[in-house]
């Protein structure tokens, strides 16, 4: 079984225009994309030399914006370049997803990781906010408040993922590896489709 080690978080604009092509590419190639949430800003940033956005030189604040807006329209995706809600404090969500894995299984923890994505970007959802978190699981046919509950107790497999993207040598979101091959951003996708078709 071909499997993609999918590490990602919630608030991050770049895994949310590349995870529904990500699972069409994986049920292209009959793939099993297991999805590691990990702590970017607090553990893999610091660790890699990355900033968060707000300590990042203008120019390069300017310029994401630029490509965040050629992807949306690239891709035909609802984006909006300044959420209200962000940034936002991201490892509750986190950690439901690291939740739905234990509790439900990739797929559903999959279906999560979309439904937080696009109530940042598409919907203006604050997914910092406990209740919002559980309305999310909810409309994503998961039990919002089970997984929300749960999230303490899927704390260890938050910290066990975020471990292994560091010693993966992981320093951004999204990032995908599959049969020992690394693959960052979701404008690397088309590889990782080839490196599928090859074996």
């Amino acid at each position: 079984m071909k499997t993609i080690h999918y590490y990602l978080t919630p608030k991050s604009p770049w895994t949310y225009l590349g995870h529904e092509r990500l699972l069409a590419i994986a049920q292209r190639h009959g793939a099993t994309v297991e999805p590691r949430p990990m702590g970017l800003s607090e553990s893999i940033f610091p660790a890699s030399g990355g900033l968060p956005l707000n300590q990042r030189p203008p120019q390069r604040q300017a310029y994401r914006l630029v490509e965040l807006k050629r992807w949306s329209e690239h891709l035909g995706l609802p984006l909006n370049l300044h959420p209200e809600f962000f940034p936002v404090d991201d490892v509750d969500a986190a950690k439901m997803v690291a939740a739905a894995v234990q509790l439900e299984g990739n797929d559903a923890a999959l279906r999560l990781a979309g439904g937080l994505l696009r109530g940042v970007w598409a919907q203006e959802r604050d997914i910092s906010d406990p209740q919002t978190l559980i309305q999310i699981g909810n409309e994503c046919k998961l039990d919002g408040q089970a997984l929300y509950s749960g999230r303490e107790a899927a704390a260890a497999l938050y910290e066990r993922y975020t471990r292994e993207a560091l010693a993966l040598q992981v320093f951004g979101a999204p990032w995908y590896e599959y049969e020992g091959a690394s693959f960052w951003g979701q404008d690397r996708l088309d590889f990782l489709d080839r490196a599928l078709a090859e074996k």
